[in-house]
């Protein structure tokens, strides 16, 4: 006979007690289950933490850590995203080993990551943990992972700028500052201002400094104009300018004798700029125009590819017929050969021979005929040719153009003064006339058929008589003829003052 309840007992449903025979659960403990489910679920809303999951952890090495503790926040840039969820001894050592829990929002965090305690108070108070997460160049950090000692750091006491300041390092700082305030203060000697800058001469530290100050603004402007120049256009332009700049080091560093004469060459360079600083600085200023006039070239240079296509175009069928062309020069060619053989050549070569001392004589006249060119050529660019340009004031008949202008404009009126108009040719007509002013020149030099000046005779005298009274002479009379010095250059003279005091003088001819 078995015993009831063991594995082989086969007593019936219906003979069991009736506690056997429940199967439901006690209000008992359906009412804790209850409970329980009401705390989790109120702690996960209030908290917004799941128990099941952990986050992403990471260990920190401080060499102190009392200043944190279980609870305290981990800040990027002022944002929380995380805390401290433990701190015990690293390893059985004195330092401190920090764990804390990160949000999503903390990652990536690179192998180079830096923690730091600061005080979330301007003395004391609570801390939180400063972590900045590194550069994306560095590899990246997963969960459990150690930042180690060297990438951390504690907050500063107090007690401890205090407990470093003991007399010795007291009497240190305030010589210190005694030294800083003299040497703000102090006036510059005679002899100190001769080393010194122009502007800053005679001006203590602390004025210099505040001319500095003046001028930060503009010059700290024009610093980061440079620096944002230097990050290049491209997001890895100075990766590539770094890379070349190693590639041409190292270049150089192969050849060192190449490299010292570079640098003994551009050290000349540099002294001839030094010693041209003035024209250098005027070229400079001229810079911009040239730009300017570049852009315009360059413009100009754009709008003249499509007719230099269109001409490289026209030029295809020459280049097709170019072998034909050659074929049909061949012949030409020898026979051009044939000719220059020295049965055809003989006498043209004994002629050349004949002529070549005489041809070889012909070089030093050409030069001193070349040197006696220069006077002339200054005369002409220096004298004559700005004479020449003056315009002529002779007050209501002024013309206003330059005077050698006027002179063909005049030669183009006689032209056509002389014009004919019955096919008998050119010829001059005048309307001869009288008047009751009657004038006449005094003796006049007359020159010859033959050329010469006339010397022997009564003086000639040259009447006229006009309906109007003359009112004046232009150029005036200067009474005698200027000399003429031919030992002086040309180029050395003054240009004639055609519009001065000798320009216009008196009806009667007789000077200023």
């Amino acid at each position: 006979m078995r015993r009831p309840g063991s594995r082989k007992s086969k007593v019936p449903k219906r003979e069991l007690p009736l506690r056997l025979r429940r199967r439901g659960m006690s209000p008992v403990l359906a009412g804790a289950l209850v409970v329980v489910l009401v705390v989790v679920a109120t702690y996960a809303a209030f908290t917004k933490h799941n128990p099941l999951h952990h986050g992403f952890r990471l260990n920190a090495v401080f060499s102190s850590a009392v200043n944190v503790a279980k609870g305290t926040p981990v800040r990027v840039a002022g944002v929380n995203v995380g805390t401290v969820s433990g701190i015990r001894l690293y390893k059985g050592t004195d330092v401190s080993e920090v764990t804390m829990s990160l949000n999503p929002d903390a990652l990536p965090l690179h192998s180079d990551a830096t923690l730091k305690i600061r005080p979330r108070l301007f003395l004391e108070g609570n801390f939180f943990v400063d972590m900045t997460p590194g550069s994306p160049s560095a590899p990246t950090l997963q969960s459990g992972a150690t930042i180690p000692i060297t990438q951390t750091a504690d907050p500063v006491q107090l007690d401890q700028v205090l407990s470093a300041l003991n007399s010795d390092t007291r009497s240190n700082l305030q010589a210190l500052l005694k030294g800083y305030g003299t040497a703000l203060t102090h006036v510059p000697t005679a002899a100190e201002n001769a080393n010194q800058d122009p502007i800053v001469r005679g001006k203590t530290a602390a004025e210099a400094l505040n001319d500095t100050a003046r001028r930060s603004p503009q010059s700290l402007r024009d610093s980061t104009i440079v620096n944002q120049a230097l990050t290049g256009e491209e997001p890895h332009d100075v990766s590539l300018l770094v890379a070349s700049l190693g590639r041409v080091t190292g270049a150089l560093g192969q050849s060192e004798s190449a490299l010292q004469g570079f640098i003994s060459n551009f050290d000349i360079t540099l002294h001839a700029f030094a010693t041209q600083s003035a024209a250098l600085n005027s070229a400079v200023a001229q810079l911009p125009g040239a730009l300017t006039t570049t852009d315009q070239a360059l413009a100009a240079l754009d709008a003249s590819f499509p007719a230099t296509r269109s001409f490289a175009l026209a030029l295809i069928p020459a280049a097709e017929e170019t072998p034909a062309t050659v074929t049909a020069a061949l012949p030409w060619i020898a026979q051009a050969r044939a000719l220059l053989t020295p049965d055809e050549l003989g006498e043209l070569a004994q002629n050349l021979e004949r002529a070549a001392p005489v041809l070889g004589t012909l070089t030093p006249a050409q030069t001193s005929f070349a040197s006696a060119l220069d006077p002339v050529s200054q005369c002409l660019s220096k004298v004559i040719f700005p004479a020449g340009d003056v315009p002529l004031q002779d007050g209501a008949a002024s013309t206003g153009v330059a005077n050698y202008q006027e002179f063909y404009h005049a030669l183009v009126g006689v032209n056509s003064e002389g014009a004919g108009f019955d096919g008998n040719g050119s010829f001059q007509r005048a309307l001869l006339g009288g008047g009751g002013d009657n004038f006449d020149t005094g003796p006049a030099q007359i020159f010859q058929p033959t050329g010469t000046l006339k010397t022997s005779g009564n003086p000639d005298y040259f009447i006229a008589r006009a309906t109007l009274p003359p009112q004046g002479t232009s150029p005036a009379n200067p009474g005698v003829s200027p000399p003429i010095k031919s030992n002086v250059a040309c180029d050395t003279q003054s240009i004639p003052d055609f519009n001065g005091p000798a320009s216009h003088g008196p009806a009667d001819g007789t000077g200023r």
